[in-house]
């Protein structure tokens, strides 16, 4: 029964990763949608766009950590 506890608790702790999934899609489609609408100013969209992709990706990651620890939990 506790190891299956703690599978199910690092399942929900991973729903965090399916947020920060769609949060890219949004995050991609909005940059290659502004670089097409203003390509002179694709180097002003550069750093907003790898500063949302790197948030994005770090809650992804943390996500993972978490449910890591809770599985490795004794």
């Amino acid at each position: 029964m506790e190891g299956s506890v703690k599978y199910l608790g690092a399942g929900i702790a991973m729903i965090g990763a399916l947020g920060a999934g769609i949060g890219l899609g949004l995050i991609f489609s909005a940059w290659i949608s502004a670089i097409a609408r203003n390509p002179a100013a694709e180097a002003k969209f550069r750093l907003t766009g790898y500063l949302g992709f790197a948030v994005t990706e770090l809650v992804m990651l943390m996500c993972f950590v978490i449910a890591m620890m809770i599985m490795n939990a004794k």
